[in-house]
């Protein structure tokens, strides 16, 4: 039986090319990174590889902004957000106003505390 073939993308030099990007704006390293992250994430094979990546903010940052590719993973892998719930029925503009009317009313009852 064959051995899986190891993935040739270090892990540590990716995140060294991205902390090197974003310190001195290395556009070399950062297409580098970029492109190895793209082959992480657009491969079934590497996605374990690739999720442990996102533990680091910087990955995370270049995920979020040029890949995209978390939700591609999660919605392949099954995983589900819940369902945003419904908003909550306005009250009428009447009812509001009532509110408001009833709390003006309450602090013209309680007596100043700067009168002593």
């Amino acid at each position: 039986m064959a051995k899986p073939r190891a993935s040739r993308i270090s892990q540590a030099r990716l995140v060294d090319d991205l902390k090197l990007a974003a310190k001195r704006g290395d556009r070399t390293a950062l297409s580098l990174a970029l492109d190895q992250m793209r082959t992480l994430a657009h491969s079934p094979r590497y996605w374990e590889k690739y999720l442990s990546l996102l533990s680091n903010p910087l990955a995370r940052l270049v995920d979020l902004l040029v890949i995209k590719q978390g939700d591609r993973i999660a919605f392949q892998k099954g995983w589900k957000l819940p369902r945003p719930q419904p908003a909550k029925p306005k009250a009428p503009k009447g009812a509001k106003a009532r509110a408001v009317g009833r709390r003006r009313a309450s602090t013209a009852e309680q007596p100043s505390l700067f009168e002593a």
